[in-house]
């Protein structure tokens, strides 16, 4: 035989293994939920589609929505932002103090933020009316606006007659977004990290062990009446001792066996400080603001310092956002007092 002839022979062995060949093979396998395709990722291809009558989001609405309690660092963050806007909020006869907290929760949460000006059979303008961002939908003409909340179930508002105010985003020009997008991830992170410890303990799993059991000197009776007292330790009151007695049994014969040990370190308290790091750095919120416990011996310093510095870095912009209703509305609905108490520099 040549040696060409020798090496397609070789090749031809190794390409047909035999009928046994995966007799013994072992295979590995998982179970696990599907992973979903974050939207998030899907904004450089497809912006704000339109549908033919107005504009759909370019996140899911209803995500953000959930999202907003996913973490509570996240919730606590935009809840203290709102707080404090409305605290400060002058109502106005058209404006009530009501409508611009809801008003500013969505900006905070969503990015965008209506209001609906209603008209008397006269043409008086009359107290501005707040529309869920949620449902509310942006047409294709300047100053058309829908309220859709399902399948034939929209409103269209009159022309002209309500105030969108939008965050600004990079990819499209029809829809705000938050800013806290970035973060979603990790608050997502924390929720997680918080259900998985919740069905940990409880599916039970954290007192459960194998007893193995393969000394022939107990017999099957014996067996039995272990398991009987196994069962019988349920309940109150579970933390029971065993006795077993076995003359002349071998030293490996009983095994007690935990199945809770690599499922306890999934280092729950560095993924929750982790999270929670991230998503106060996106709100740009000082943790002790938000009842925080400092771990440090320093702690977060002086309390009222830090909300000064935050009115003036975070609250102060948002107000001047609020602001653009006037020049829409054509009078000053929207105004702020800032108090000496919430201020670090009260003649600003």
């Amino acid at each position: 035989m040549s040696k060409r002839k020798g090496d397609l022979a070789l090749r031809t062995a190794h390409a047909s293994p035999p009928a046994n060949a995966n007799a013994g093979a072992v295979s590995a396998f998982s179970f696990g939920d599907p992973e979903p395709i974050s939207r998030i990722q899907l904004l450089d291809y497809v912006e704000s589609m339109f549908n033919g009558r107005w504009y759909e989001p370019p996140l899911p609405w209803e995500g953000l929505a959930s999202a907003f309690r996913a973490s509570p660092h996240h919730g606590s963050a935009i809840f203290l932002k709102r707080n404090l806007l409305k605290t400060m909020f002058v109502p106005h006869a058209r404006l009530s103090s009501a409508t611009f907290g809801a008003m500013a929760l969505d900006f905070l949460v969503f990015g965008n933020a209506y209001v609906e000006q209603p008209r008397a059979m006269t043409g008086r303008a009359l107290a501005l009316q707040h529309a869920l961002a949620k449902f509310t939908r942006r047409g294709q003409e300047a100053g058309r606006y829908f309220f859709v909340r399902g399948w034939q179930h929209e409103h269209e508002f009159a022309a002209g007659s309500v105030f969108h105010l939008r965050e600004d985003d990079v990819n499209q020009e029809i829809y705000g977004l938050p800013e806290y997008i970035s973060a979603l991830q990790s608050a997502w992170l924390n929720e997680s990290a918080t259900m998985f410890r919740r069905k940990y303990y409880a599916n039970g799993s954290h007192a459960g062990f194998i007893l193995y059991l393969s000394d022939a000197q107990v017999s099957t009776t014996d067996a039995d009446a272990l398991r009987d007292a196994l069962k019988a330790a349920k309940g109150p009151g579970n933390f029971r001792n065993l006795f077993l007695h076995a003359p002349g049994g071998k030293a490996e014969g009983l095994k007690l066996i935990p199945v809770s040990e690599v499922a306890a370190k999934d280092d729950f308290a560095a993924i929750k400080n982790v999270s929670k790091d991230d998503v106060l750095a996106a709100h740009r919120v000082p943790p002790g603001l938000l009842g925080i416990v400092p771990t440090n011996a320093g702690g977060f310093g002086n309390a009222p310092d830090a909300l000064g510095v935050f009115i003036e870095n975070e609250i102060r912009p948002l107000m001047q956002r609020f602001r653009e209703l006037n020049e829409w509305a054509g009078e000053e609905l929207v105004r702020f007092v800032v108090t000496e108490r919430a201020a670090a520099n009260p003649s600003a």
